[in-house]
């Protein structure tokens, strides 16, 4: 009897350790097909995350070419030469004054050690070798110096005023760019109105299809001049910003500039 309950447990064991080791399989192929499904929409996603950008582009630039064509070409082109133009002239204006800046500090302190040490002369070598409207101030100021100092301050402040006419030099003209194109797209809002008042008075009756077309048509125009419009505001602005900072510049400057002449004459 003992015998036959030893070899049944001995047999329910052996199936126990069995079971465990095929349950065990089953779950190791199980994670490693979770793990393989897991990496492959990885890969499909990182895929997509790839390719949406590009998709992105391609649909924003097919969307804004389909919204051109709608608006009309000849007001969308308009609004378009606007936005050319009064970009062109405000990145010219930001090459220029970034070039125009200058480290007034490092120059002050050139100049007053050069009129210390060697005199007028190579103070004016410095501002010649020196670029932006306070080098050119400087040695304005320092050609007038033999003058006196009441001469040197009058061709300072009267070359001042010339370099500053220069800095905002074609401002107007952004500013043109950015009243005109909202007026621009304005006007051919006006135009698609009375374009589909006119198609309903031909058909004879108001139809929501006649009415939503002729409108979504005339806004267009409206929202290109307006985004036109603020992206010139910006830059225009940004210009704004470094003609005061470089003008303040001129200022200072030519003020610590009369200094330092005041003392070289009276030595």
């Amino acid at each position: 009897m003992m015998k036959r309950v030893l070899v049944f447990m001995a047999f329910a064991a052996l199936l126990l350790i069995g079971t465990a080791q095929t349950s065990q399989a089953q779950t190791d192929q199980t994670a490693t097909t979770q793990q393989t499904t897991e990496q492959a929409q990885t890969a499909t996603t990182q895929q997509l995350d790839t390719q949406t950008p590009a998709q992105g582009e391609a649909v924003l630039h097919k969307e804004i070419k389909r919204l051109f064509i709608e608006g009309g070409a000849g007001f969308m082109s308009s609004i378009l030469l606007c936005l050319i133009f009064g970009l062109a002239i405000a990145i010219e204006r930001i090459l220029y004054l970034n070039l125009a800046t200058t480290n007034t500090d490092k120059l002050l302190a050139k100049m007053e050690k050069s009129l210390k040490e060697e005199g007028i002369d190579a103070a004016k070598e410095i501002c010649r070798n020196t670029r932006g409207p306070v080098a050119s101030i400087f040695y304005q100021g320092l050609d007038r110096a033999h003058e006196g100092p009441e001469m040197a301050e009058k061709a300072i402040v009267s070359y001042g005023g010339v370099q500053a006419g220069l800095l905002e030099k074609n401002l107007s003209w952004i500013s043109l760019f950015i009243a005109l194109a909202p007026m621009l797209g304005f006007l051919g809002t006006v135009i698609g109105m009375i374009q589909a008042f006119d198609a309903i008075e031909q058909a004879g009756t108001v139809s929501a299809t006649i009415v939503a077309g002729g409108i979504k048509v005339a806004l267009i125009t409206t929202v290109f001049g307006l985004v036109v419009a603020i992206i010139l505001q910006v830059f225009y602005n940004y210009i704004l910003s470094k003609i005061d900072s470089i003008s303040n510049q001129m200022e200072d400057s030519s003020i610590s500039l009369m200094d330092m002449l005041a003392r070289y004459i009276q030595k």
